[in-house]
This record gives structure tokens, C-alpha cells and sequence, in this order.
């Protein structure tokens, strides 16, 4: 009887992939956490976080939101990576319970104690860390360690915040440690992602000039992104953080035209990834310019967050959802509009930033927009996820494969 409950468990269509449950609840906490946050930022609700609210709000998009985006992609890749089975059935259920359980713990902080907080929360990430790396290495597949010495440094970070915001009262430091990994993730991934798709689709549809692949520039400008987070990181303000930001980002210029995102218009699941990227090195010059004392620090990691990570996780799960239950490769105007929302609430939320006569206006078209992107994914892909298709080897899985 225990066999067959447990089978019955691992078939059921959630329960099939790592990307279903993960996708939906990250896109579903992603919106509702804004609706959340803004009445805690107007003063009008108390939350019962040991953090503050601010924190609490950083931490659950940065560790909270991307955590579980990043693990429905890495649970879903590495299978392709490796050609192993994928995790699935009571121990993705097991993953799921204790994700949600993180983000009650954090909420309700204030009752639990903020190292029974840490420790549960922090739990989620050690466990993805250690079954990613698993997995890899009983599959010898060793080119892509790298993704998940990320997601490790996504776990420090973690680390970081709860010790920095329990012992100095608010984090710092290792927000911006935080945010610094997900840009490399970014930079890692959407490097090999975007100009793949790109090529795939301009070889059958609009032959042509190409992208150039993934090679030695890339890895290149990754490496300096990483020494240059990391002079940001310790030292946010000064001429020579300034100097090097800026380099980095006109770098990141340099790699997204050398993509030809420019004859992939017409193809939305395209064109979205290319948007996405471009708030990369948008976020490297307004942190530049942030250095220099020219606008506020909180531009720069908005261009970061709300554009860089907002557009491409709805990019990535939206292509991948499609690719994985058997749909058409083409992004349909709900689609369209999902990402015409995200767009906009990127842009209004830096708006906010650098216009400040103007910020509560935008602030509130920031919050809309973002909560209609990401519950407008969850109701529209919704049905995919929980429903079952026949899985297939997804563009993104054979990109990072190869």
C-alpha cells in the first residue's frame, strides 16, 4: 500500500516536475506579496516579521520569490544536463512544504523567533544546493557546477540577511550580496539561453545575420561583472566603483547587441528575453551613477530586481512552460500583455526613483502593473502547470546542456 501511495504521489501532474509547483507558487507569491507590502509601506498594516518592513519586503523577493523561481528551472534542467530522473513526486512535495514553511516563518517571525525563522528558511536553498550538486556529479557533469556555485552564494546571502538584519537591526551588506548573485545568475544563464533561442528561431524564420554564442567574451565580462559586484558590495559609493560599474555596464551593451535581439521582434517569447536583459547593464549605470551620488541607490537595484529578475523569470517560465507541456513556442496576447505589465512596472517603480514629485503615482502603477503580471501568469499558465502534458526536453534544458 505504501508502493502504491507513493506512486500515485509521484504521478500526480504538480507533483511531475520541478518547474509546475514552483513556477505557480513563485509567480502567486510574487503578486501577492505586493499587495502585502504596499499598505505595510503606507503604514496602514503591521506585519508580524522580525524584520522590518522594508527587509521583510527585500528579503522575500530575493530569497522568498527568485529562490523558487531559480529551483523550478534548476529541478527541470538538470535531468537534460545529466539524463537522470528528475526529483519529483514526495521529495519535491517535501521541497515545496518547506519553501511555504520558510515563508511563514518569516512572516510570522515575531512569534517564532528569528533563528527558528533562519533556520527553516535557510533550510529550503541547503537542500536545493546539496541535490543539485547530486545530481550533477552522479551525472559528470561538471560544466554546469558553475549554476550551482551561484545558487550556494544565494544561500550565504541568505545566511547573511538574517544574521545582519537579527544583529545590526536592518541588512546592508548583504542585500546587496543577494542581489549581486542574481545578477551573475542572469548573466550566466541568460548568456546562453537568449542568443540560443535567437538562433534557433532566426535559422527557421528569418535566416540571416546570428547571435554569437556563448564563448570566451562572455565568460569574460561575467568575471569582471563579479569583481566589479563585489567592489559594489563592499564599497557602494566612490569614484572608482562609479568607474568600474559603468565599464561593466556598457560591457553588458556590447553583449546583448552582439544577440541580434533586433531580428527577433516579430517572436514575443524572443523579444521578451532581450527587454529582460537590457535592465542588466541599465542596472550597472544607474548603480554608477548611484556611486556618484548623481540619483538613489534604490534605481539601480530596482532596474535590477523589478526589471532584470521581474522580466526574465516571466520570460523563462512562461517559455518554459509552454515548451515542457507540449504548446506552441509563440507568446499569445495574454501572454503579451503579461509581459507588457512587468515592462511597465519595472520602468515606473526606477520612475519613482530618479522623478521623486512623482513617486507615489508610480509607485502605485509599479504595484499594479507587477501584481498584474504575476497573478495574470499564475491564472493564465496556471492550468498548464496543474494540468498534465507529456514533458519534453525544454529549448532552455538543451542550451545549458550543450
Amino acid at each position: 500500500m505504501t508502493l502504491l501511495r507513493v506512486r500515485s504521489i509521484a504521478d500526480w501532474p504538480l507533483l511531475s516536475a520541478g518547474f509546475r509547483p514552483f513556477f505557480l507558487l513563485g509567480a502567486c507569491y510574487a503578486g501577492l506579496g505586493i499587495l502585502v507590502w504596499m499598505p505595510a509601506f503606507h503604514g496602514r498594516l503591521a506585519l508580524a516579521s522580525g524584520f522590518a518592513p522594508r527587509d521583510w519586503h527585500i528579503h522575500e523577493m530575493l530569497f522568498g520569490f527568485i529562490s523558487a523561481v531559480v529551483t523550478g528551472f534548476l529541478f527541470t534542467a538538470i535531468p537534460n544536463w545529466t539524463g537522470r530522473l528528475p526529483i519529483r513526486g514526495l521529495p519535491l512535495l517535501g521541497l515545496v512544504v518547506l519553501w511555504i514553511a520558510g515563508r511563514i516563518c518569516l512572516t510570522f517571525s515575531a512569534y517564532t523567533g528569528w533563528l527558528t525563522a533562519m533556520l527553516v528558511d535557510v533550510s529550503f536553498l541547503t537542500l536545493v544546493a546539496v541535490a543539485a550538486t547530486r545530481e550533477i556529479v552522479a551525472g559528470r557533469n561538471w560544466r554546469n557546477l558553475p549554476v550551482v556555485g551561484i545558487v550556494a552564494f544565494l544561500l550565504v546571502g541568505n545566511i547573511a540577511f538574517h544574521v545582519e538584519a537579527h544583529l545590526a537591526g536592518a541588512a546592508d551588506v548583504s542585500i546587496r550580496i543577494g542581489v549581486a548573485v542574481v545578477v551573475l545568475l542572469i548573466s550566466l544563464i541568460g548568456g546562453r539561453i537568449i542568443p540560443s533561442f535567437t538562433r534557433n528561431w532566426l535559422v527557421r524564420e528569418n535566416p540571416g545575420r546570428l547571435p554569437m554564442p556563448f564563448a570566451r567574451f562572455d565568460m569574460i565580462v561575467i568575471a569582471i561583472s563579479a569583481a566589479a559586484l563585489l567592489l559594489w558590495i563592499a564599497r557602494p559609493f566612490g569614484a572608482l566603483t562609479g568607474v568600474a560599474l559603468a565599464l561593466v555596464g556598457l560591457l553588458h551593451i556590447m553583449r546583448l547587441a552582439r544577440w541580434a535581439g533586433d531580428r527577433a521582434s516579430r517572436e514575443g517569447l524572443l523579444l521578451i528575453l532581450h527587454i529582460g536583459y537590457a535592465f542588466v547593464p541599465l542596472g550597472f549605470l544607474l548603480n554608477a551613477a548611484a556611486a556618484a551620488g548623481w540619483v538613489a541607490p534604490s534605481a539601480g537595484l530596482h532596474a535590477w530586481m523589478a526589471g532584470a529578475a521581474g522580466v526574465m523569470t516571466l520570460a523563462v517560465m512562461s517559455r518554459a512552460t509552454l515548451g515542457h507541456t507540449g504548446q506552441a513556442l509563440h507568446a499569445s496576447r495574454t501572454t503579451l500583455m503579461i509581459y507588457a505589465a512587468v515592462i511597465v512596472a519595472a520602468l515606473a517603480r526606477i520612475g519613482a526613483v530618479i522623478e521623486p514629485a512623482y513617486s507615489p503615482p508610480l509607485l502605485h502603477v509599479a504595484a499594479l502593473a507587477w501584481v498584474a503580471a504575476f497573478i495574470g501568469f499564475a491564472a493564465s499558465f496556471g492550468p498548464l502547470l496543474i494540468g498534465y502534458r507529456k514533458p519534453r526536453r525544454s529549448d532552455a534544458a538543451m542550451a545549458l546542456s550543450r
